[in-house]
C-alpha cells in the first residue's frame, strides 16, 4: 500500500486511523508566515489524572510517526515503541497519559506540504513555509493547550526526538517537569546536513519529482526517495551492527555476477529499506523534515552559547547518548550537558554502551531501558505521581 494522494477536506484519511487530529492555531512560524489553522494528527495512550500532571510527550524522529504503540495504519507493522507501552511497562499506561503527535510538515494526518492548502484547494507541495524544530514544537504546544495541559511530567525524544526535546526546554521551560533528550544533539553537524543534502538531491534529480508537483501529476519520486533512505539509513548503523549481520555475503548466489544487480547481502537490505520506505513516507515531507534539523542550532538562536538556553530552568534532564553512535555521537551529548552543568541545572548523564549505533534507542538495550525506568520511576516521585 503507498500513501494516498492528498485529500479533500472532509474524506476520510486512512494515515489517521485509530488516532486523533485537531484543528487548531493560528501559528506563526520562523520563517515569519502566519498559519491560521493547522491540523495535528496524535494519538494518546492511558487516562489523564484528575490534576493533569502525568502527562509523557513523545516526540518521534524524522521518520517517525504518532504510532508509538499501535500498528501503523499504512504497513501494518507495530508501533515503534510499542515493547516499552502499556500496563506496568516502562511507559505505564496505568500511571501515565502517553502522547504523540506526528510533527508538523509530516505526512501522517499533521499539516505537511501533501496536504490541500485550502486557498488554493491543491497540495500545498513547494508551496508549503520552511519549518524549524521550534515550528514543531509549537504546534505540539497548541496541542497542549486544546488538552488543557499545563505542564507535561516529562518530555522524551530520541534524534530528531531530542532536538524537540530540547527546544521544549529551552523555549517553554516553565512547561517541561523532565526532559530525555536521547541521541541527539543541540545542533545538526556538517557531516549531518551533508548527509541530508544528499538525499534532497537523490528527491529533486528524479524526473517524477517534477518540481515538487508530483501529486498533481499523478507521479511520485520512489526512486530518488528510496535512494535518501538508503544512505540515510547507513547512518543509523555501526559498522559493527553491519558487519555482524552482513559481513560481505552474497545474496542468494555462489558467487558474482561481474553486473550491479544486487550481488552482496547488504546491498539487497539497503534496497529494502529504500523500497519499503516510499509505502509509509511522503518525499517532499523528508525534504521539509531533514532541513529543519539542518537549521536547528540552539546555541545559535541564544547569542552562540548553549548554556543560555537554559538559564534559570527548573527541569531536570537525563541525557543519553550511545557508544556507537556516529551520527550523534556522544561528544555532542557531553557539550549539552556542561551547558546544563554551567547553569546549574539538575542533570545526569549516560552513555550507554552499544555496538548498534545510532538506531540503538529503536532497540532491545536493557541498559538504555534501566536508565529510562530509573530516571522515570525518580521524577515521577518529585511530581507526586507515586
Amino acid at each position: 500500500m503507498n500513501l494516498p494522494p492528498a485529500l479533500a477536506p472532509g474524506v476520510t484519511d486512512p494515515r489517521t486511523k485509530a488516532c486523533s487530529t485537531a484543528e487548531l492555531g493560528p501559528l506563526k512560524l520562523d520563517c515569519g508566515v502566519v498559519m491560521d489553522r493547522v491540523t495535528v494528527a496524535w494519538r494518546s495512550y492511558g487516562a489523564l489524572n484528575a490534576d493533569k500532571s502525568n502527562a509523557i510527550l513523545v516526540c518521534h524522529a524524522l521518520t517517525g510517526d504518532q504510532y508509538l504503540g499501535d500498528p501503523h495504519p499504512v504497513t501494518g507493522k507495530p508501533g515503534w515503541w510499542h515493547t516499552l507501552l502499556g500496563p506496568g511497562n516502562l511507559f505505564d499506561t496505568d500511571r501515565y497519559f502517553m502522547i504523540c503527535a506526528n510533527v508538523l510538515g509530516g505526512c501522517m494526518g499533521t499539516t505537511g506540504p501533501m496536504e490541500i492548502n485550502p486557498d488554493t484547494g491543491k497540495p500545498w507541495g513547494l508551496s508549503f513555509p520552511v519549518i524549524t524544530i521550534g515550528d514543531m514544537v509549537n504546534a505540539q504546544a497548541l496541542l497542549l493547550d486544546h488538552l488543557g495541559i499545563e505542564q507535561l511530567f516529562c518530555v522524551i525524544g530520541g534524534s530528531m526526538g531530542g532536538m524537540q526535546v530540547l527546544e521544549w526546554a529551552a523555549s517553554h521551560p516553565r512547561r517541561v517537569f523532565a526532559a530525555l533528550p536521547i541521541a541527539t544533539s543541540y545542533r545538526h553537524s556538517a557531516q549531518n546536513i551533508a548527509f541530508h543534502e544528499v538525499g534532497r538531491q537523490a528527491i529533486m534529480a528524479d524526473p517524477d519529482w517534477m518540481g515538487g508537483d508530483y501529486l498533481e501529476h499523478g507521479t511520485n519520486p520512489h526512486r530518488g526517495l528510496s535512494v535518501a533512505r538508503m544512505a540515510a539509513h547507513i547512518t543509523y548503523l555501526s559498522e559493527v551492527a553491519l558487519h555482524r549481520k552482513f559481513g560481505r555475503k552474497l545474496q542468494n548466489r555462489a558467487n558474482v555476477t561481474y553486473g550491479f544487480d544486487a550481488d552482496f547481502q547488504i546491498e539487497s537490505y539497503l534496497r529494502h529499506q529504500g523500497s519499503t520506505f516510499v509505502e509509509r513516507f511522503d518525499a517532499n515531507s523528508y525534504l521539509y523534515i531533514t532541513r529543519a534539523m539542518d537549521y536547528f542550532d540552539l546555541a545559535a538562536e541564544n547569542g552562540g552559547k548553549l548554556a543560555n538556553a537554559f538559564k534559570g530552568t527548573q527541569t531536570r534532564f537525563c541525557v543519553i547518548s550511545f557508544t556507537s553512535d556516529w551520527l550523534f555521537p556522544t561528544q555532542e551529548s557531553r557539550a549539552i550537558v556542561h551547558a546544563l552543568n554551567a547553569v546549574a541545572a539538575n542533570v545526569s548523564f549516560v552513555e550507554v554502551e552499544s555496538d548498534k549505533g545510532h538506531d540503538a534507542f529503536l532497540l532491545d538495550e536493557p541498559e538504555f531501558h534501566r536508565t529510562l525506568q530509573g530516571f522515570l520511576d525518580g521524577a515521577a516521585e518529585q511530581r507526586g505521581l507515586g
